[in-house]
């Protein structure tokens, strides 16, 4: 079957609402011609006559009468998505976010980005999930709206991808370790017992990529998932966690931290979104809440800031 003229619908719901050619030519400021050609078209169209002459006027047939409700509601939803997204009003704003982010995120930002998010839109809840490996389905089919992370060879390359902050890999212990005094060198760090960081538990981390030149290897102890588990554990015993500085910095309050002894490049972390929310100004204002938190800016004229293009 052709593709429909769904331009034809305005022109019935003139047509509908007129009950006169002349009338609905007016309207849409076209000839009486041409409208009559339009009211042809819709009767060849639905094959029903749809306004018939009686006396020196029109009246609508039955099918007609049943499309009237109908048809309009269709021109309205169809106006309602053409038109321009209504201005953001936080206050009035409910809605979830879901935002995937890896161990150390929630406990460094979080608070502050849950205090930002309440005052400006109490409205607004986060949910904030595991990001347990890169995988960019979550974005993709819309189950997570944000992500915080290092962009690598596997992130999908429509996403969109704008960097938060740059962090560099430390060492932490507990206070009175051994390393918490004197000078940390490449032969003493590597000599400790290490906590190794790996999602699946298997890997070299970049600190011992780093150590090879120095024809040095670290004691892998023990093996976890995750920074904050790593930091737990070196706050309780002699072992020694490598983490990124900013990432972990509540996690590590209280604990002895040091820069490692070998040469290490920083890392950026990013947030990530993908681009059928770029327009969206509740998900644009988010972006900025959370920018504005990794960058340490506190709340000011927000309302004015929230609706401008991330």
């Amino acid at each position: 079957m052709a593709t429909p003229d769904f331009n034809l619908l305005v022109t019935l719901d003139v047509l509908l609402t007129e009950g006169s050619v002349a009338g609905a030519a007016r309207r849409l400021r076209l000839s009486p011609s041409a409208m009559s050609r339009a009211l042809a078209r819709l009767r060849e169209t639905t094959g029903d006559p749809l306004l018939v002459r009686a006396g020196r006027g029109l009246v609508p047939t039955p099918r007609a009468m049943a499309l009237r409700e109908q048809v309009g509601q269709l021109v309205q939803d169809a106006e309602a998505v053409l038109r321009p997204a209504k201005k953001l009003r936080l206050k009035q704003l409910v809605r979830t976010f879901t935002l995937r982010t890896r161990e150390g995120f929630v406990e460094n930002f979080g608070p502050d980005l849950i205090a930002r998010v309440s005052e400006e839109a109490p409205g607004v809840r986060l949910c904030f999930v595991q990001k347990a490996d890169k995988d960019s389905a979550p974005l993709r089919d819309g189950t997570v709206d944000l992500e915080t992370g290092v962009v690598g060879t596997t992130t999908a390359p429509e996403l969109r991808v704008q960097a938060l902050f740059r962090d560099r890999f430390i060492g932490v212990v507990r206070k009175g370790h051994p390393l918490s005094q004197g000078e940390i060198t490449p032969a003493r760090y590597a000599a400790g017992r290490h906590i190794g960081v790996s999602r699946r538990g298997l890997g070299a981390e970049p600190v011992d990529d780093a150590l090879k030149p120095f024809g040095l290897e670290r004691e892998i102890v023990t093996m976890v998932s995750g920074f904050s588990a790593a930091l737990a554990l070196a706050r309780a015993c002699d072992l020694i966690a490598s983490v990124p500085e900013r990432h972990t910095e509540n996690l590590s309050a209280g604990m002895h931290s040091f820069a490692l002894p070998v040469p290490m490049p920083e890392i950026t972390v990013s947030l990530l979104w993908h681009p059928r929310m770029d327009a969206d100004p509740a998900h644009r204002w988010l972006r900025g809440c959370v920018r504005d938190v990794c960058a340490g800016q506190r709340p000011d004229a927000q309302a004015s800031r929230a609706v401008k293009p991330a």
